[in-house]
């Protein structure tokens, strides 16, 4: 039995926030009922991998182990069939624009009128309030208005998105902790609760030190060089001969070691790498220093370096040299499936493991509708209505 087990969540959401949170209940054993538009689905499925492969990896990778029901919540029959639903479960998540399903009559306060026990996740980009909440966003507008992309890049690059929906992601895990709190509240209340995450709020706590030291300060941040904007350190990545290498910070006690074995004892020496926090300058010419000798070998042949001496390093994977790494099979981060039409399919497993309750990612995104029917059976409507809200759009 997972941690979830006999929680039921209605996703209402599209494309990560919302989904992925989702998700994310679900690998814990929630039984999540996807709600979707007829004939359209979730947007994720309309995002192509590319002009010649029309799977869409953003559903398939947000929405494994659902359910799939379509009603349209504008038509007044299927919010009707959504606050049904509501009322059989304990958890709703969404992410569609501030106010939207208020519009439509399946907001927090139509569902909780139905079902006082209800736990209402709602995801938005700038927040509940304010003059910009009902502004439409997406991952980066995240990024941008929370601060991010102003950190990454190089003073010559400038600003950079990074190249993953990490402010959509971060979102995601917000709502999952939210809704998680939200749980274990009502067991003590017996009362259910709204909860609120935006992109542009988890991304400024994502960033809660580097925020921090800019409120003490007064400094604004520098973008990260290579590096990271407040580690003035030996601390950054590096070219390699095969690619790059992140080394993951030389502490005062190792750097005569790390002198030594990168065949440069005289950086134990020269006083502009003697203090534990460099200034922006110093920072730069330890790495232009650095640069061409790391050149000479590869990542793997300097991580085993590195590790003689005890200092933390990385190698810089791409998606084929991380997929290749068995570390990431072994803890269950990638998996394999066999699917119906691809056969052996590739795909991101959970990153939570717990010894007693286990983490099982479902192995499948839901066809759109597929469990329509059933779930109306199992909420007492009769084949002629079902027919009937057919006809008429609402499902």
């Amino acid at each position: 039995m997972g941690a979830l087990d006999g929680v039921r969540v209605l996703d209402a959401g599209l494309l990560i926030q919302g989904p992925q949170a989702a998700q994310t209940l679900a690998d814990m054993g929630a039984d999540v009922i996807k709600v979707e538009l007829p004939g359209m689905g979730d947007q994720g499925r309309w995002i192509p991998i590319g002009p010649h492969d029309e799977r869409a990896p953003y559903f398939i990778g947000n929405n494994r182990g659902k359910r799939s029901v379509t009603m349209d919540l504008r038509i007044p029959e299927g919010a009707e069939v959504f606050l049904k639903l509501v009322e059989t479960a304990d958890v709703v998540i969404s992410n569609f624009k501030a106010g939207t399903l208020d519009e439509w009559g399946v907001g927090y306060e139509d569902a909780v009128k139905r079902n006082p026990r209800i736990i209402y996740g709602m995801g938005t980009t700038f927040g509940p309030a304010g003059p910009a909440a009902a502004r439409e966003g997406a991952d980066l507008a995240g990024q941008a208005a929370g601060g991010l992309i102003s950190t990454t890049g190089t003073d010559e690059t400038g600003p950079t998105p990074v190249g993953a929906t990490i402010a959509d992601h971060i979102g995601c895990q917000n709502m999952a902790i939210g809704v998680l709190g939200a749980l274990m509240a009502r067991e003590r209340t017996g009362r259910g609760q709204r909860v609120d995450v935006s992109l542009v709020g988890s991304q400024l706590y994502a960033q809660c030190a580097e925020y921090t030291a800019f409120f003490l300060s007064g400094v604004q941040q520098r973008p990260s060089n290579y590096g990271h904007p407040l580690l003035h350190s030996f601390y950054g990545i590096l070219e390699t001969s095969d690619g790059w290498i992140a080394l993951v910070g030389v502490t005062p006690d190792k750097r005569e070691a790390f002198g030594a074995v990168v065949g440069m004892p005289e950086l134990t020496d020269d006083p502009r790498f003697q203090p534990r926090v460099l200034t922006g300058p110093d920072r730069k010419a330890l790495f232009e220093i650095l640069a061409p000798t790391f050149r000479t070998k590869s990542s793997q042949e300097w991580g085993v370096i590195l590790e003689s001496i005890g200092c933390r390093w990385a190698p810089v994977n791409d998606y084929e040299a991380a997929a290749a790494d068995e570390h990431n099979w072994t803890n269950g981060y990638l998996q394999e499936v066999e699917h119906p039409e691809w056969g052996t399919v590739r795909m991101v497993g959970s990153p939570i493991q717990m010894s007693d309750t286990p983490v099982v990612p479902g192995k499948f995104a839901p066809e759109l509708g597929a469990d329509t029917e059933l779930m109306l059976v199992e909420l007492g409507y009769d084949w002629d209505q079902i027919s009937a809200m057919r006809e008429s759009g609402a499902i």
